[in-house]
C-alpha cells in the first residue's frame, strides 16, 4: 500500500466508527403540546403537561426507545385559532404527535386536521363526543372521556338517589350541551323531569339571573357543568345565593376537580360523577399521587392523571411499532388490545378509541373529592357515527 494512502484510510475508518452510533440512535420524537396556558383553563393545561412529563420521567426520559422533544402552543381555549395552531405544529414544526386539548371546540378543529393529515392525535381532556364518534379515525385517541360519559353517570346517580325534578345549568358550547344530553338520557330513562335547561355563553360567569331562576323553579336538585375558574365562581355564587341549604348541587366532576382550594367551604357536600376520585387508595394511584406531589409540590387532579395516561398510551403504541409512529395500523391495534394501568383503575379502549371506564360517585369532604361508590361500572361511550 502506498504510504501516502494510509493516513487517508485511517481518517476514513475513524470517521466511520464515530458515525455509526449517531446512525443507530433514533432521532427525538417531536411531541406538540397544544394546551391552554392562559385564561380560564390555564391550570388544566399545566396539570396535563405535568402528568405527561411525570410518566416520561418515570421511563427514564424515553417512550418506546425514543427521546422526546416538546413543542408547546398556547391554544387560549379559542376554537377560532385552533386550525392555524395545529397546522403550525404539523407543517412548520414537523411534530410527530399532538397532545391536546381541553376545550371541546378546540379539540374538534384539531381532530379535523389530524384526520385529514393522518397526524397522530391523543386528546388528554376535551370530551367532544364527535372526536371519538363521527370524526373517529385510526390515528385519533382519547385518554380522558367522552362528554356523554360523566353526564350519563351523574344522571344515573341522581335518579338512584330519588331526585325527580331538576334544573340543569352549563356554558352553551359543545361540552356543556353534550354533558347535559348524557345526563338527560339517563335521568329521563328513570322517569326524571328536567324543569329548565339554563345556559350562558363560554366563558361568561355572570350567574346571578340564572340562580334566581333556579330558586323560582324549586327543583329537587341542580345538575351543573362548569370547569376551571368558572366552576370556582359558580359554586361560590350558588352558596352565596342561599341555594346550597335547600337544593343539592350535583355535577360532572369538573365542577370540583382542581378547584377545591379556591372554592373552600362553599363546595362542601357537592356530589359529582367522574372517572377519577381522591382516596381511591390503590397501590397504583397511591404511587402516582406521591410521585406527582413530590415532583410538583401539588396534589394531582383528573387533568394530571389524563396527561399521565396520554403518555402511557403513546408509550404502548411506540413499543409496538419500535418507535415508528408512521405504522399507524400497528399503533392502533396495540392500543385496542391494551389494558392501560391507570391511576383511575385499569381501562381499555372502545372500538372508537375512547376509554371504557368506571365512573365514581364523589362527594366533597374538606379538600378532597372522596369516592362514595360507583355511579356507572365500565361505562362505554356509544361512539355514535364512528366507522373506521
Amino acid at each position: 500500500m502506498d504510504a501516502r494512502a494510509r493516513p487517508l484510510l485511517l481518517a476514513a475508518a475513524l470517521l466511520a466508527s464515530t458515525a455509526l452510533p449517531a446512525q443507530a440512535q433514533a432521532p427525538k420524537l417531536k411531541v406538540g403540546l397544544m394546551l391552554p396556558y392562559t385564561g380560564t383553563y390555564a391550570a388544566l393545561g399545566n396539570a396535563i403537561e405535568n402528568g405527561f412529563k411525570l410518566y416520561l420521567t418515570e421511563q427514564g426520559g424515553k417512550l418506546g426507545t425514543r427521546e422526546i422533544e416538546f413543542v408547546k402552543v398556547d391554544d387560549e381555549s379559542d376554537p377560532a385559532k385552533a386550525t392555524d395552531n395545529i397546522n403550525k405544529l404539523i407543517k412548520r414544526d414537523n411534530v410527530d404527535v399532538v397532545i391536546g386539548s381541553v376545550h371541546s371546540g378546540v379539540a374538534m378543529a384539531m381532530a379535523r386536521v389530524a384526520k385529514q393529515s393522518g397526524t397522530l392525535l391523543i386528546v388528554p381532556n376535551a370530551g367532544a363526543d364527535a372526536v371519538t364518534g363521527a370524526m373517529c379515525a385510526p390515528n385519533i385517541f382519547r385518554s380522558s372521556f367522552a362528554n356523554w360519559q360523566p353526564g350519563y353517570a351523574t344522571g344515573e346517580a341522581m335518579a338512584q338517589r330519588g331526585h325527580k325534578k331538576v334544573v340543569t345549568i352549563t356554558w352553551k358550547y359543545a361540552a356543556g350541551d353534550e354533558m347535559v344530553g348524557g345526563f338527560k338520557e339517563a335521568f329521563q330513562k328513570s322517569s326524571g323531569q328536567v324543569l329548565k335547561e339554563l345556559s350562558l355563553p363560554f366563558p361568561n360567569v355572570e350567574f346571578q339571573a340564572l340562580l334566581t331562576e333556579i330558586a323560582a323553579s324549586k327543583p329537587d336538585a341542580v345538575f351543573a357543568f362548569f370547569a376551571g375558574a368558572g366552576a370556582v365562581k359558580f359554586v361560590k355564587d350558588y352558596a352565596a345565593a342561599g341555594l346550597k341549604k335547600n337544593i343539592p348541587l350535583y355535577g360532572t366532576g369538573f365542577l370540583t376537580d382542581g378547584t377545591l382550594d379556591a372554592q373552600g367551604a362553599d363546595a362542601e357536600g357537592v356530589l359529582t360523577a367522574l372517572h377519577y376520585a381522591d382516596g381511591l387508595n390503590t397501590p397504583r394511584d397511591n404511587a402516582f399521587r406521591l410521585a406527582y406531589a413530590k415532583t410538583y409540590k401539588l396534589q394531582p387532579d383528573v387533568y394530571a392523571m389524563q396527561g399521565y395516561d396520554a403518555a402511557q398510551m403513546l408509550a404502548v403504541g411506540l413499543a409496538a411499532t419500535k418507535g415508528d409512529v408512521t405504522k399507524k395500523a400497528e399503533f392502533a391495534a396495540a392500543l385496542r388490545k391494551a389494558k392501560i394501568d391507570s391511576p383511575r383503575g385499569p381501562f381499555t379502549l372502545s372500538a372508537s378509541h375512547n376509554p371504557v371506564q368506571d365512573q365514581y360517585l364523589r362527594q366533597v369532604v374538606g379538600k378532597e373529592n372522596k369516592s362514595i361508590g360507583i355511579a356507572s361500572k365500565a361505562l362505554s361511550d356509544p361512539g355514535k357515527g364512528c366507522s373506521m
